[in-house]
C-alpha cells in the first residue's frame, strides 16, 4: 500500500521480504561510509523490524523507496522520531542505492516526505541528520529548504542538524537557526 507517491518513485511500508533488495543499498560500503559501518544481514533486518515497530508505534517510519518504472527496492525515505540532546524531533531520512545517485531520487522523496510531515503529521518543524562531511546528504536538505540549526555529538559522532520550520504552524517558540 503506498504511502507517498511522486512522479518517479513511490514510498510504501517495508516488508521482512524487501531485505535483499534493502541490503544491496545498506550493505554497501560506499553508501554507509558516514555511518560506522556498513549493516550485515541480520542488520538489515532489525532495520527492516525497527521500521515495522515505528508505523505501529509512531505512525511512520521510514519507507521502502520503489522506482515506478521498474517496480524495483531502491532504497528508503521517510521520517522516524529521533533524539537530540535530550528533545524529541521528526526527522526525515534517506538512503539511495550507489548505482542511482545523482539522479534527484532523494531529494524528490525527501520532499513529498516534508510535505507529509507538515500536512498530514502536523509537525511544527523537521530535522534531518547529518555527518558533517556528507556534502551530498547535506545538499538533499538544503534543497527540500532546511538550513543548518546547529552542530552537535550525536550518538558519539559529530553531525550537523539541519532543520525547516511548518509554515503554517502556530507553535510560539522554535529553535532557532544557527547564523
Amino acid at each position: 500500500m503506498p504511502i507517498l507517491e511522486t512522479a518517479r518513485v513511490v514510498l510504501r511500508e517495508f516488508v521482512p521480504e524487501d531485505g535483499p533488495a534493502l541490503a544491496r543499498v545498506l550493505s554497501d560500503p560506499e553508501t554507509m561510509r558516514y555511518y560506522p559501518a556498513p549493516l550485515d544481514r541480520d542488520e538489515v533486518t532489525a532495520w527492516i523490524d525497527r521500521n515495522l515497530r515505528r508505523y505501529q508505534n509512531d505512525g511512520h517510519g521510514l519507507w521502502a523507496m520503489i522506482l515506478k518504472k521498474s517496480k524495483e527496492l531502491v532504497g528508503d525515505c521517510g521520517i522516524t522520531m529521533q533524539e537530540v540532546e535530550g528533545v524529541s524531533y521528526r526527522e526525515i531520512g534517506y538512503h539511495v542505492r550507489r548505482d542511482l545517485w545523482g539522479q534527484g531520487l532523494a531529494i524528490e522523496a525527501a520532499l513529498a516526505c516534508r510535505d507529509y510531515g507538515f500536512a498530514q503529521l502536523h509537525a511544527d518543524c523537521l530535522i534531518s541528520i547529518i555527518r558533517p562531511e556528507n556534502l551530498p546528504s547535506r545538499r538533499v536538505a538544503e534543497k527540500n529548504g532546511m538550513a543548518l540549526w546547529k552542530t552537535c555529538e550525536y550518538r558519539g559522532l559529530p553531525h550537523c542538524i539541519y532543520l525547516i520550520r511548518n509554515p503554517n504552524s502556530t507553535a510560539q517558540h522554535f529553535p532557532p537557526l544557527a547564523l
